[in-house]
């Protein structure tokens, strides 16, 4: 079990809850939806989990929001993404049903990857959602590879890759790096730094708690982010994305986030405080939000509960779609296992 006096060195800095004058009412309204739909489908997930309708592993992303809704305002819908596990957030910012992303967990030939995927492993590639990757930091050279995709077919567009604190021990994220600097490919590579990985305290696994400068090594742009607020996120984002686009190469991004929940359902997160907990619910991103669009007069809070409501009703439509669909058919087992295509450059 970690100790929680470790946590002390790792914890974020606190996130700037202002409004930001570079933003108007419409990105305000956008992130504040997206993230209620995030916090929504993640707290019925839970629920369903409890109920044993979701089975198998469930790694949920309530406290995190900021992290993806800032990411997806400042990206295109041409770039491409990809994550670890924890993976149910970042296609339904991109614009992926809730439907299909339930049925997914309920594993149901509607789901978004056949129900073959689960929680763990969704792909969407209508939405350029390359997909949640269960072996810790494997999406790492993937996420370089993406990048160089894009360059290699002189798209303009860029992978941004997301990682856990724990991924960065793995040697396969020092080897992506080193590769993305050298070739200047356009990736931006995130690591949601909540302190822990797993129940372990980043200070207990590395000499650098300062996460961000594990890029140093690879001379990478490199640069510690407030992840709690979704404008710093945007900015950081949208910065780095300017680069990419430019030739100049990729960036590392050490997202400052914090997860209201344990690492998974079965973890009871007993190696913090309650008093921890509650010092970052008490700087939650959605309520930055909120905040700021009451403060500008951009909505009443009769206006934004009708926005949760709509949410709520959006959710529970999943929960029933995912209850009614059928399970894939045993020849499922067989499909989407090779993908036939005549390459002109292999001989026989």
């Amino acid at each position: 079990m970690a100790d929680t006096k470790d946590k002390a060195k790792a914890k974020p800095a606190k996130a700037k809850v202002q409004a930001d004058p570079s933003f108007p009412k419409e990105t305000y309204m956008q992130w504040y939806e997206s993230m209620k739909l995030m916090r929504r489908f993640e707290e019925k997930a839970g629920q369903l989990y409890g109920q044993q309708k979701i089975k198998g592993f469930c790694h949920l992303y309530i406290g995190q929001e900021a992290c993806v809704a800032g990411a997806a305002s400042a990206l295109t819908k041409d770039d491409k993404w990809i994550t670890a596990y924890r993976d149910h957030a970042h296609p339904l910012a991109l614009g992926t049903s809730p439907n299909a992303i339930m049925a997914e967990m309920f594993a149901k030939i509607t789901g978004c990857s056949k129900g073959k995927g689960g929680s763990m492993h969704m792909f969407d590639k209508e939405v350029n959602f390359m997909g949640g990757h269960g072996i810790v930091g494997a999406q790492v050279p993937m996420g370089a590879g993406i990048a160089f995709a894009e360059k290699y077919n002189k798209t303009g567009n860029l992978c941004i890759c997301y990682m856990g604190d724990g991924a960065v021990r793995q040697g396969a994220f020092h080897e992506a790096l080193n590769m993305a600097m050298t070739w200047k490919l356009p990736v931006i590579f995130v690591i949601e730094n909540n302190g822990y990985a797993m129940g372990t305290s980043v200070t207990r696994t590395s000499n650098v708690t300062e996460l961000y400068q594990l890029g140093a090594a690879f001379s990478m742009p490199s640069f510690p982010v407030e992840a709690m607020s979704v404008e710093n996120v945007h900015n950081a984002v949208a910065e780095a994305a300017e680069r990419a686009r430019a030739g100049e190469g990729p960036t590392l991004l050490e997202f400052r986030t914090y997860r209201y929940k344990g690492h998974s359902m079965s973890d009871p997160a007993k190696y913090r405080t309650k008093e921890e907990l509650e010092d970052y619910k008490g700087r939650d991103s959605i309520e930055a939000v909120k905040a700021t669009i009451l403060k500008q007069g951009w909505a009443t809070e009769e206006e934004l509960e009708q926005i949760d409501e709509k949410i709520k009703q959006q959710v529970a439509e999943s929960v029933t779609f995912a209850e009614e669909s059928p399970y894939p058919d045993a020849s499922e087992l067989y499909t989407d296992i090779y993908v036939e295509k005549d390459y002109p450059y292999i001989m026989d």
